[in-house]
This record gives C-alpha cells, sequence and structure tokens, in this order.
C-alpha cells in the first residue's frame, strides 16, 4: 500500500508541468467561454392536466377525463407536451404577447419558429404536471411570451373539448336517436302483435293464477275421490239392507209403498191371506169357502198388479220388492239419495280432472310461448334504455358543448428571473475543473505510460534483478569538475553515497574487488562522473587509484579533472611512453588518470590488443584500485571486452534518461555471455538519495536539520550537466 502509495506521488511529482498546464488550459478555455458567451435568463411555469369533475355534465367530466394511456404507448399528456410546439399553438401564444396594434398591423418581435427554439417542454415524473421553461436574453420577454403559451394550450385544449362536445352532439341528433327511436317503436310492435296471438297478458301473474287454480282443483279432485268413496261404500251397505238391484227398481218399490190404492190392497191382501190360513187350517183346500178365498186373493192379486203396474211403467216390480213398511221406504230413499248423490259427484269429478288436465297441458305451454315474449320484451327495453342514454348524452354534449370546460389549468406563472441561467459560471467552472483534472491526470498517465525510462532505485532493482549497489545523489554544477577537489570531498552528504558505494563493492565480493569496469547503457548517463567520483573517494581512503579513460570515442575524463588529453592510453598501447609516464597527478591525492590520448580512427583495435591486456595488468599490480571509463555497451562492445579482464562490469544508469528495454537487454547479454555483472547504481536521483542517506550530517556532526550546504547541493543538482 505504502509503495503504491509513493509511486503514484513519485508520478504526479514527474509529471506535474504537463499535467498543470494541461488544467490551466481547461480552465483558461472555460474563463474565455465564459466572457464570451450572452447571458440567457430562464423563466419557467407549469400547468397540470388533471380530471376535476369541472364539468356539470358526465359527458364534459369524460372529455377532461386524464388518460394515463397504455404501458409503453402514448399518454394524454405526453400528446399535450408534443402539441406545445405545434404551429397553430405559438402562433396563437404570439397574437397574445403581442395583441394588434392601434393601426391594426400586428406587432410581432419574434417569430413561431424563434418561439419553438428557445421553448423547453418537460413532463414532471410521476405526475400530470408539464414544466415549460423558455429562454431569452430578455428577462420580462421570457416571462411574457411563456405566459401567452400557457394560455394558448388552455384555449387550444378548451377548443378541442368544445369541438368534440359538438361532433358528439351532432352524431347523436343527426343518426343515433332517430334510429334508435325506430328501433324501439319495432320492438313495441312486435312485442304487442306476440302478446295477442299468444294471449299471454302477463307471464308472471298468468302463470300464477294457473297454478292457483290447479292447485284449486287438485284440492277439489281430492276432496271429491273421498267423497265417492264414502258415497260407494253406502250404496253397498244399501244395496245389502233393501235388496236393491238398481236405481229404476229402488224407485219404483218406494212409489209403490207410498201409493194409498196399493196400501188398501196390500191390506186386503193380507187380510185375505189371513182369512184363507184360518179357513185351510179347519177346511180342507177343496172347500168352497178355501176356494172362494184362494179365488178373492188371486183377483186381489191381480188388481194390486196392474195397480202396482201403473205406478211404475217404466220397470217392472215384483209384489215381493214392494217397500210396502216405512224402514224399507226410508232405507229405499237413503239408498236412492245415495245413488244420486254418488252419480253427481262421480260426474264433477270427471269434470274437475279434466280441468285439471287441460290446466296443467296449458302451464306446461306457458315456458314455450314466453321464450319469444321475453327476447321480444328484452328487445324493446333494450331499444328503450338505449333512447334514454342517447338522449342523456345528448343533453350532456349540449351543456358541454355551452360550458366551455378544460382539463388543463396553470399553477404557475411565469415571472421574469433575475438571475441567468445560461451560463452557469459555478457549473461551468466546475466541470471545468473536474474536466482540466480528469484530463490533465489522463495527460500525466498518458505521458508515464509512454515514457519508457526508467524511473527511480527500486524499479531498477526489480526490472533487472541485479543488486542495487548504490544510489548517488545528482551533483552541483560546481561539484563535476574535481579541480579543485574541495568542492566536492568537503562536502559529506555528496562525499558519502560514493564511499557507500565503494563499501558496499568490497562486501558483496568475496574477493577483493581490485579492477572495475564503469559503464552505461547510453550516453549522458554521467557513467564518466560516477567514475571520476567514485576514484576521488577511493583515493580519500588512503588508496593508490587509477582511471583509465577507455572512452576513445568520446573521452572525458581529461576535461573533468582538467588535464592534458595525452599522453594516453593510445600512445602507452603504441610503446611511445610508459604507463607511469602516461599517468597523470589530479588535485586528489593518490588518484591518477590515464587518459584516452591522441584520437585514432579505429578503437577498437587498441582495446583488443595484447597491449591492452598488459597495461590493465600492470596497472592492477602499480594500484590498489583500477576504474576503467568505457563507452555505453548499447553503442559497441569495448565494456564487454573489458570486463572479462576485470573483477567485472559496474552499470551506471540515470532516471528519465535509461530507456528500460535497452537496460534489460544490456544486462541480459552480458549474463548470457557470462560477463560478470557487479551492480547497478542509480545516478542523479535527489530524493532517492534523501531515502537511502537520512542522517543529515555537517562538518562530521549530527544535525537537527538538513545542512545548508546539502541543502544548496541538492538545489543545485537540478542544473546537473548529463555529461556522460
Amino acid at each position: 500500500m505504502e509503495k503504491g502509495i509513493s509511486s503514484l506521488l513519485a508520478v504526479l511529482q514527474r509529471r506535474a508541468l504537463p499535467a498543470l498546464v494541461t488544467f490551466t488550459a481547461v480552465i483558461g478555455g472555460a474563463v474565455a467561454y465564459l466572457h464570451v458567451t450572452p447571458r440567457l435568463y430562464e423563466a419557467s411555469a407549469r400547468l397540470i392536466q388533471d380530471d376535476r369533475r369541472v364539468s356539470v355534465s358526465e359527458l364534459g367530466r369524460d372529455l377532461t377525463q386524464v388518460s394515463s394511456g397504455a404501458p409503453g404507448g402514448a399518454s394524454a399528456l405526453a400528446n399535450e407536451a408534443e402539441l406545445v410546439k405545434s404551429q397553430r399553438v405559438l402562433e396563437q401564444a404570439i397574437a397574445i404577447a403581442f395583441p394588434k396594434s392601434n393601426t391594426g398591423s400586428p406587432v410581432k418581435p419574434i417569430t413561431s419558429g424563434e418561439l419553438s427554439q428557445g421553448l423547453g417542454v418537460k413532463i414532471v415524473p410521476a405526475t400530470n404536471i408539464l414544466e415549460l421553461s423558455y429562454k431569452s436574453k430578455d428577462p420580462e420577454l421570457a416571462a411574457q411570451l411563456l405566459n401567452a403559451v400557457s394560455m394558448a394550450m388552455i384555449s387550444e385544449n378548451t377548443k378541442t373539448i368544445s369541438s368534440e362536445a359538438t361532433k358528439v352532439r351532432e352524431f347523436l341528433e343527426n343518426s343515433e336517436i332517430p334510429n334508435a327511436r325506430k328501433r324501439l317503436a319495432t320492438a313495441e310492435a312486435r312485442e304487442s302483435q306476440y302478446r295477442h296471438i299468444s294471449g299471454i297478458i302477463s307471464f308472471e301473474e298468468q302463470t300464477k293464477s294457473a297454478v292457483g287454480s290447479l292447485a284449486t282443483l287438485e284440492d277439489q279432485e281430492r276432496s271429491l275421490t273421498a267423497q265417492l268413496q264414502e258415497a260407494k261404500g253406502r250404496d253397498t251397505s244399501l244395496r245389502q239392507i233393501t235388496d236393491a238391484k238398481s236405481l229404476d227398481k229402488a224407485y219404483a218399490s218406494v212409489r209403490g209403498g207410498q201409493d194409498e190404492q196399493l196400501k188398501t190392497l196390500r191390506a186386503k191382501l193380507t187380510e185375505l191371506n189371513t182369512k184363507l190360513i184360518e179357513a185351510r187350517l179347519r177346511l180342507t183346500e177343496n172347500h168352497p169357502a178355501v176356494i172362494s178365498l184362494v179365488e178373492q186373493r188371486d183377483n186381489l192379486n191381480k188388481l194390486y198388479t196392474g195397480q202396482l203396474a201403473g205406478v211404475s211403467p217404466a220397470t217392472s216390480v215384483a209384489s215381493t220388492s214392494v217397500a210396502g213398511d216405512q224402514i224399507s221406504q226410508d232405507l229405499t230413499s237413503k239408498f236412492l239419495a245415495n245413488e244420486t248423490e254418488r252419480s253427481a259427484v262421480q260426474n264433477k269429478l270427471a269434470t274437475v280432472k279434466s280441468q285439471r288436465t287441460k290446466l296443467q297441458i296449458r302451464l306446461a305451454k306457458l315456458p314455450l310461448q314466453q321464450q319469444p315474449l321475453i327476447a321480444l320484451t328484452r328487445e324493446r327495453e333494450d331499444a328503450t334504455a338505449s333512447l334514454k342514454s342517447l338522449q342523456s348524452k345528448l343533453e350532456e354534449a349540449r351543456i358541454t358543448e355551452a360550458q366551455k370546460v378544460s382539463n388543463l389549468r396553470l399553477i404557475e406563472e411565469a415571472k421574469p428571473p433575475t438571475i441567468a441561467s445560461s451560463p452557469k459560471r459555478s457549473a461551468v467552472l466546475v466541470l471545468a475543473t473536474v474536466f482540466g483534472t480528469v484530463l490533465g491526470t489522463g495527460m500525466m498517465f498518458l505521458l508515464e505510460v509512454m515514457d519508457n525510462t526508467l524511473k527511480d532505485a527500486s524499479e531498477a532493482e526489480e526490472l533487472l534483478n541485479l543488486p542495487l549497489l548504490g544510489v548517488l545523489p545528482r551533483l552541483p554544477a560546481k561539484t563535476l569538475v574535481l579541480q579543485p577537489a574541495d568542492r566536492f570531498l568537503d562536502d559529506v552528504s555528496l562525499v558519502e553515497p560514493y564511499r557507500m558505494l565503494l563499501k558496499t563493492l568490497e562486501f558483496r565480493s568475496s574477493d577483493k574487488v581490485q579492477i572495475i569496469v564503469v559503464s552505461s547503457t547510453l550516453s549522458g548517463e554521467g557513467k564518466s562522473i560516477v567514475a571520476s567520483h567514485l576514484a576521488a573517494i577511493s583515493a580519500m581512503l588512503s588508496r593508490r587509484t587509477l582511471i583509465i579513460d577507455a572512452d576513445l570515442r568520446r573521452p572525458m575524463q581529461h576535461t573533468l579533472f582538467n588535464l592534458a588529453p595525452k599522453p594516453g592510453i593510445t600512445d602507452v598501447i603504441e610503446k611511445r611512453t610508459t604507463l607511469n609516464q602516461a599517468v597523470q597527478p589530479t588535485d586528489v591525492e593518490n588518484l591518477h588518470v590515464l587518459t584516452g590520448g591522441e584520437f585514432h580512427g579505429r578503437p577498437s583495435q587498441f582495446l583488443e590488443s595484447p597491449a591492452m591486456k598488459s597495461l590493465v595488468a600492470e596497472a592492477a599490480a602499480t594500484y590498489d584500485m583500477v576504474i576503467i571509463d568505457t563507452a555505453p555497451i548499447s553503442a559497441c562492445a569495448d565494456a564487454a571486452m573489458l570486463a572479462r579482464q576485470t573483477d567485472g562490469i559496474m552499470l551506471v544508469t540515470r532516471p528519465n534518461i535509461t530507456i528500460k528495454e535497452v537496460l534489460q537487454r544490456a544486462v541480459s547479454e552480458l549474463q548470457h555471455n557470462q560477463i560478470p555483472v557487479l551492480g547497478v547504481v542509480v545516478n542523479g536521483m535527489t530524493q532517492q538519495t534523501e531515502k537511502y542517506l537520512r542522517y543529515p550530517v555537517d562538518n562530521d556532526r549530527p544535525l537537527g536539520g538538513r545542512s545548508p550546504n546539502r541543502l544548496t547541493a541538492v538545489k543545485g543538482g537540478r542544473n546537473n550537466s548529463d555529461k556522460g
């Protein structure tokens, strides 16, 4: 986490200038935009479309009813929002805002097209409110036009509803109501005709009456059946008592018993029979008295029979069957009465059954006759209801047409704005700040991504997987040239990093490090300065030290020490002089320099020669520390060749100059060729130097803060030369 933050801070520090320039440019553009853009004032008004019952008629309420529309489809409010910018509404609004002058010519400082461009319409979410807005340089004009648009919308909505009501009225008057009346008359005629034919006046009443009559008949039938059974029982009993075979004979028997002449004859006949019985008891059958009595009896019987036949001529009755006594007559009379009653009950029962059957048949037919009547009645009722509804709608249409209702209402009138709506200074500046920050940050990271150079010491160590030997400070310009040497050697803050580098080389090697090749990947990374100053530190530590300037293409050591360029290494190799004669002393005690010498066109030929090997061997035998300054690795193979004759090569890198890919490739080639690489040195790092050297000193004494000399050195390091 801390590493990421420190890396981010390092990126910010490296790319602060282009990011700041980008941010400043965006802010400047925003300020220029605010300066040249004219100020506009925005007025706003609100219309609500509601379904409040503003109409006294149902049709008026229906026409003003707010419809939300189907999901995903158009809504009434959306239609009104589109209608606001219609040509008709805009022209009407302009006419309202700018009425005709006294001369009769309209004053129109704005066209409908201009009004449409500045007019904004928005539906407030989850409401039936339309929010209208208009921008203009004149705040009074903006409010005036917006109020006129609101009034025009309400007027247009009123006309639309009134027009709809007129269309409904005309349609009802001219078409629907006459047709409904015709349908009603036809339905009434058909129903009346069917009732006349079927005889059904009221199905319910007739059914109720028939059911009641049927119940009465059924009750009568049950009662008559009981009476008939009772009469039959009496009839059987009387027949057994009176021995009556038929009704006629019984009637004749009663008549015969009640006739006075017959009664007299029966009395005489009884008297003769009595006398005859007495005579036979006393006399024989041949006795004249008996014979006379028999003749008298026979004659009286004939007279009685003749008289009896005269009483009942239709039916012959035996003389023995005549009910002569009162009881027989009463019983026979009851038999006659019961038989008559039974016959009457039986006839009445048959009549009741016949009536019941007919009534049942009629009841069974009533539902069948009722079905067509129900359909005809329903047709008439529907026609009646339809006519009444149409007449009601016609009346409502007339009321709505005359009432002039609207479902749009102004709930917030436009007022002249006092503050300009655009450009919004704060919003523009905030957006410019955000955009400038984003753009500056993007520019910063873009440059960082595009920059493939080395950034710091930790990056070099991770990139190469080699030991980091040291982090060297960026030297002030006055200390680059080591003549006089006290400018460098007396500044402890500059000396200690090089001393630490020297000690690191010694500590990390199992053998004594005596001969070191100092090189870099590219020119400008400070290898020659590092070699010269490292040699100065070695000499300061009482070690006989020699610097060999083997960079024959661009020799720099004679310039750094203010020495003569020759004699040098080329003179020793060509044996024009010896090593001891060619080396030159410096202002630093124990430090000698072997310059490049006279320039030749084939430096590789000299460095690859056996004489060069002898020179290196001789230097090692004479000096405690030999530092060889060679050309960059990417330029030639001098450093790799000389490193095989020494203890190893030390690579000098420099932030923002060393290219990562070149450095990786150079190290890979050295390792692949089995050339010993002692490590990497990061040169010219101010902050990284402080990271590794946190103990500030001045004249070998600890201080509570940074030394003035060191601060001067750090500040002056920004002017450090890029000499190789």
